[in-house]
């Protein structure tokens, strides 16, 4: 058995790896390639197999993290502020795509009750691609991504529903559907009154306790461990999806001031396990099908890919969104996952769908999950009001005076306010968290987290500052350097370090501006040996800054020391 865990968990990736690769060469999204390699690794091609019940074990953890990160980033005001577009929105969707969906398939000789439960599977979409497909696109947290995430998690509350009650409209069950949706509705409530304590009260008093210990390691294993628990916590004990359970858990730890820090650690683990969700559905998918039921497949898809979007940007059009919000939210929607298949297998189960409609919704999961990051990019560039450009060179003036700082030790604390005096408004990130406290409680932007972890840079605003000023001595300084200018290649990079031999590969890696402790002191000596020689002020800036010039040449890091105008 460990033998065949190791073997699906480094077959899996490997095939992620080789495929997602190729895809991105041949410019497709590498959601194609994941699902690709499941298909190649599953049970219905020849060759290499591996073993999907523990392929998808590990994708609900990938799961679990991607949601967890998606409710860290997540405030609950900006949820409330999107739930007037959110909850209407998702009844009129769920509702037209189901009728649609159904009076299809009648014309196609189904009845009504397998036509309805086939349309309520796909009219949720998987809350993994729209993740994805939003944060590659930078549209997670933005007006689009709030309502479209508000939008997903009224459809994981309206699944929770119908869970409970059709199991009691097809005849089982000794409960009635008011007492089961009372009940669902205590748990679901119980539920939330138990993030708010969590998240007010025992998460930052718990991460604090595991935050003085100074130890990397203890403090991502309790970010993972109070992700995957508080989710399971949710799943077993409330009754809802682990997907919901995972958001909640993320908007708990969120609202605390290790979010940021927190967030990076899961970023990582996240990232490995969610690829296997994809190749986990690959390999649900028997090519057989797409010859034993077209026509099926054909319509199913029509109404996911063109039905679904249409329906959902109306919606939020009637509702009072512009085109340039509703077009882009709709055709988030124009994929479905992880649900489709639950609600999918229900029906199976009560026998009102066949293998042939069971067969579409894992064929047409994957085309449209292939094809979603395809349409989504299309219709973001042509949104009606949506100016799709390459970034300018220059910064807008906004953007000019926006700085990060990194550390706000004796050097860091001289230049916030040599900043902050020209008008500058810098945020600084900071690994002390009584730093942090007291910064915020001053009222200065001040964010807790480690900046080498993903996301930190982002949270503090990097992606539309003018420059980044690394304060302190940073471990892997040139990664973070890279990093930076992956975000934001128009930003100027001023970094601190103590010796000159370290200077040359920090220039490398893309600093503007390196200051080295021990050429500084040279400096510095220099300027006092010239003083007693009585020269012109003139002279002794000449003097100091060719001193200055010659031994970052000698070091291999030569630098234009002039700011720009």
């Amino acid at each position: 058995m460990d033998d065949l865990l190791i073997l699906t968990f480094i077959g899996g990736l490997a095939a992620a790896v080789v495929l997602g690769y190729l895809a991105h060469k041949v410019h497709l999204s590498p959601i194609v390639g994941y699902l690709l390699a499941g298909l190649i690794v599953g049970p219905y091609t020849p060759g290499f197999e591996v073993n999907h019940r523990i392929a998808e074990s590990f994708s609900k953890i990938g799961v679990i993290l991607l949601l967890f990160g998606v409710g860290l980033r997540l405030h609950i005001k900006e949820l409330l502020a999107v739930w007037k577009t959110a909850v209407p929105g998702a009844l009129i969707q769920c509702s037209l795509s189901t009728v649609l969906l159904a009076a299809i398939l009648r014309l196609m000789g189904y009845g009504w009750s397998s036509g309805l439960l086939l349309g309520l599977s796909i009219s949720v979409a998987s809350t993994v691609v729209m993740t994805l497909v939003l944060g590659n696109h930078h549209d997670l947290h933005s007006p689009i991504g709030h309502i479209a995430i508000g939008w997903t998690v009224v459809e994981d509350l309206l699944t929770v529903v119908l869970l409970l009650v059709l199991p009691i409209l097809l005849g089982e069950g000794d409960t009635s559907i008011a007492k089961s949706l009372g009940i669902a509705g205590l748990k679901i409530v119980g539920l939330c009154v138990i993030t708010l304590i969590l998240g007010r009260w025992v998460i930052p008093w718990l991460l604090e306790r595991i935050d003085k210990t100074r130890l990397r390691e203890l403090f991502t294993l309790s970010v993972l461990v109070l992700a995957l628990g508080l989710a399971g916590l949710a799943s077993s004990v409330f009754g809802v999806s682990i997907e919901l359970g995972a958001f909640l858990a993320g908007l708990a730890v969120g609202s605390s001031e290790f979010a940021a820090r927190a967030a990076g650690d899961a970023v990582p683990m996240r990232d490995a396990f969610s690829v296997l969700f994809f190749v986990s559905t690959g390999m649900l998918f028997d090519p057989s099908s797409l010859l034993q039921a077209p026509w099926i497949i054909v319509a199913v898809l029509l109404v996911i890919v063109i039905g679904k979007p249409a329906i959902a940007t109306l919606a939020v059009r009637l509702l009072g969104k512009p085109l340039s919000t509703a077009a882009p939210v709709g055709v988030a929607f124009a994929q479905i996952g992880e649900f489709s298949f639950i609600l999918g297998a229900l029906g199976k189960q009560y026998g009102l769908v066949d293998s042939n409609g069971y067969n579409a919704l894992v064929a047409t999961s994957i085309l449209s999950i292939a094809l979603n990051p395809i349409i989504y990019s299309f219709v973001r560039k042509h949104s009606v009001g949506y100016k799709y450009k390459e970034r300018p060179l220059t910064m807008s003036p906004q953007d000019a005076h926006a700085c990060v700082l990194l550390g706000y030790g004796p050097v860091g604390q001289i230049v916030y306010k040599l900043l902050t005096d020209q008008g500058n408004h810098v945020t600084v990130i900071d690994l002390n968290l009584n730093t942090v406290r007291s910064l915020r409680a001053q009222g200065i932007a001040a964010l807790y987290g480690d900046v080498l972890r993903p996301g930190t840079l982002e949270d503090a605003g990097l992606t539309t500052a003018a420059c980044l000023i690394l304060s302190a001595e940073v471990e892997d300084a040139e990664e973070l350097i890279k990093q930076a200018r992956r975000l934001n290649p128009w930003i100027r990079v001023l970094v601190r370090c103590n010796f000159l031999r370290a200077a040359a590969g920090l220039k490398k890696a893309g600093a503007n501006v390196v200051a080295a402790g021990e050429a500084e002191v040279g400096v510095a000596l220099a300027e006092a040996v010239m003083a007693s020689l009585k020269q012109s002020p003139e002279e002794n800036f000449k003097q100091r800054m060719s001193v200055r010039q010659k031994l970052y040449e000698d070091a291999g890091a030569k630098q234009e020391w002039s700011l720009p105008e």
